[in-house]
């Protein structure tokens, strides 16, 4: 008997130990939001930069004011103001320069006066830290194309990057998809060095303690440390000063070369990498060029930003990307676990549209570190080929996994010909080091993190603990062994190794280390690693020792902090605490006190819609640049939670049986 099918039979039906009404109310809730495709959709919210960032974007391409949609921007805007005046990163986080600029700047445009409240605070607090030219380089980027900054603000890129050969210490195969993305259209950019229309004539000279062209000393990253930081702004200045004398017809090949790439990859509506930044270049690049406005490139490109928005009677704001498969393949595993005939009627349903997203024909970026391996992964979003994610792919086929189980067909038989395909490019896509990332293999160039132009450290994909667990639980599930698995193998020793000294493992895509430690544990448990073993042990006494008197688990952005030395006391929220459930419960402590107090704070902070108020963000995008709120995590993660805890209960176990 498989896992799955074993995790099939012991789910039982019309169990409950009290609170199987709150299972019901939320799995009520969830399932009323299903799409009539079977899809799933919740909103992703960012920080101020995003609406701020398509507000003056319209307006550097002088379109016509939507002044209902820009009135709802600026009262969102003024919403998630902090008291002190700028904007944070994340809820109840510390005010950002780069953000608070950008917000002050979106609402300059969309009218709020210089003189009201909020902008005074916001302009003393943007002063008082320094001023605008504090902000980071890709805020400086586009304060330089409304001219409101020189250039040499902001580090050389040159666009002549197209042309180089691989073996080159600097080449778009050494970075992410995303950087890769969101680069290619900047370097056009800045190449052409174009001005913003701006009619209106928006300035926000005032924002400066120094008068920018003055500047000469623009700041770096915190991680940029001796002597890589003062060798690569050295080069910067050498770029700077040949920049002029580079020939004409060199420049305009590697131009060429940047819109071939943009244009094979504009993915029709769904945008450049499926991501605002990219998609939002991909638009300026091709004004920059002269493009005519209703160039059918340029009308999808201009598009796909518009779908990323939300509005709503009270508020609008643009969000960074869409999430669909993600949220998809996580609601499936949350129905599956719930079990009974109507739940996993909607798994099937929202398997079976997921089954058509596999990438199968094309052959994306990730095929320069590993050529020769037939596509077989999920993207994040509807559609973005050329850049299908391990974390997905992962997700989904183990869904599909548990769900083929429960059909009398018997288990893959459904499936069979997805997951396999999937299994062999997650497999192909293991790195050297044993560790997974989310889109690239072996992408460890940690030294052009320190160029000037990555003062964000998020310039790579490297493996990290949370990806490769995925892809070790996914491999144990579909029946791998170790011993039998080199790729199995080679994960979980990668796993062993990056363990913090106190037990945790590091989150990159949610934060932190609670979401990192029950990714971990989920896949030592799924590869058989016995409860008793010292890293599950270590484990589990980390997450016992960080629960909240409440019940709950809780962890701020600013665990990501460089100079970390331990987990800070933060607020519960209901989907951290369903990580942690989920976590505890994978390494045999369903029987914990902890884990019932963690059950009954969910229980009692449910509301009466069914669901959870989360306002904290709870998901990464970038450590210390850029966070997300997932909206959808705290609708399905808690009910995941009790409903596993109701069935390990209920079957009298302790085992969990399937990979998450």
């Amino acid at each position: 008997m498989s896992r799955a099918q074993a995790e099939a039979a012991a789910v039982p039906s019309g169990a409950g130990d009290g609170f199987e009404a709150s299972i019901a109310s939320a799995m009520r809730a969830l399932c009323a939001l299903q799409r009539e495709d079977g899809h799933f959709l919740f909103e992703l919210e960012a920080d101020a930069t995003i609406p701020a960032e398509y507000v003056l974007m319209r307006h550097y391409l002088a379109e016509p004011v939507d002044s209902e949609l820009e009135r709802k921007i600026a009262q969102y805007l003024r919403r998630i103001q902090s008291p002190d005046g700028g904007w944070p990163l994340f809820y109840a986080g510390a005010s950002d320069m780069s953000a608070s600029v950008k917000a002050y700047f979106a609402l300059k445009m969309i009218a709020d006066a210089a003189d009201a409240s909020h902008m005074t605070r916001a302009r003393r607090w943007i002063l008082a830290h320094g001023g605008a030219a504090n902000s980071n380089v890709f805020t400086r980027n586009l304060l330089a194309l409304y001219g409101a900054i020189p250039w040499r603000g902001v580090p050389v890129m040159p666009v002549e990057i197209m042309l180089l050969p691989r073996w080159f210490p600097f080449h778009l195969d050494k970075v992410s998809y995303w950087a890769r993305t969101v680069l290619v259209p900047l370097m056009v950019l800045n190449a052409l060095k174009p001005r913003a229309l701006n009619p209106k004539g928006i300035r926000i000279d005032e924002l400066f303690v120094t008068p920018p062209d003055a500047v000469r000393h623009w700041p770096k990253g915190a991680h940029q440390k001796r002597p890589w930081a003062e060798l690569f702004g050295g080069l910067d200045q050498v770029l700077r000063a040949l920049e002029p004398y580079f020939p004409k017809a060199v420049r305009a090949r590697a131009i060429d070369k940047a819109v071939n790439f943009v244009t094979e990859r504009l993915n029709g509506e769904d945008g450049l990498g499926a991501i605002f930044p990219a998609m939002a270049n991909s638009v300026l690049m091709f004004d920059a060029l002269g493009y005519p406005k209703d160039d059918a490139k340029v009308l999808t490109a201009r598009a796909s930003l518009d779908k990323l928005l939300v509005i709503e009677e009270d508020k609008a704001y643009c969000q960074p990307c869409l999430s669909p498969v993600w949220d998809t393949a996580l609601v499936a595993h949350t129905l599956l676990e719930v079990g009974g005939p109507d739940c996993e009627r909607r798994a099937r349903s929202s398997l079976e549209w997921l089954r058509p997203l596999q990438v199968l024909e094309t052959v994306g970026d990730w095929a320069a570190s590993r050529s020769g391996i037939r596509p077989g992964g999920w993207a994040f979003q509807y559609a973005n080929p050329h850049y299908p994610d391990l974390d997905d792919t992962a997700v989904v086929v183990m869904a599909m996994d548990r769900a083929s189980a429960r059909m009398p067909n018997g288990p893959h038989d459904e499936y069979r010909e997805a997951i396999d395909r999937a299994q062999e490019w997650v497999i192909g896509m293991q790195s050297s080091n044993g560790g997974w990332a989310a889109f690239d293999a072996d992408n460890e160039y940690y030294y052009l993190n320190q160029i000037p132009f990555s003062d964000h450290g998020a310039l790579l994909d490297p493996p990290t603990a949370d990806v490769t667990a995925r892809c070790v639980s996914m491999l144990a599930q579909l029946g791998a062994r170790t011993g039998e698995s080199e790729a199995l193998d080679k994960g979980i020793a990668y796993l062993l190794k990056t363990q913090e000294q106190d037990g945790s493992w590091y989150g990159r895509w949610g934060i932190n280390y609670i979401y990192g430690t029950w990714s971990a544990l989920c896949a030592l448990n799924a590869v058989g690693m016995d409860a008793l073993s010292p890293a599950l042990r270590k484990a589990v006494r980390w997450l016992l020792s960080i629960q909240n008197a409440d019940g709950g688990w809780g962890e701020r952005g600013e665990s990501y902090k460089l100079d970390y030395r331990g987990y800070d006391p933060a607020p519960s929220t209901a989907s951290q605490t369903a990580w942690a459930l989920l976590g505890l419960m994978a390494a045999g402590e369903v029987d914990h006190p902890a884990v019932a107090n963690g059950i009954r704070y969910l229980k009692e902070i449910q509301g009466e819609d069914g669901f959870w108020e989360e306002a904290r963000f709870t998901a990464t995008g970038f450590p210390r640049v850029f966070y997300l709120r997932y909206h959808g995590y705290s609708k399905f993660f808690p009910l995941w939670a009790m409903a596993r805890y109701r069935n390990l209960k209920a079957a009298n176990t302790k085992t969990v049986l399937v990979g998450m």
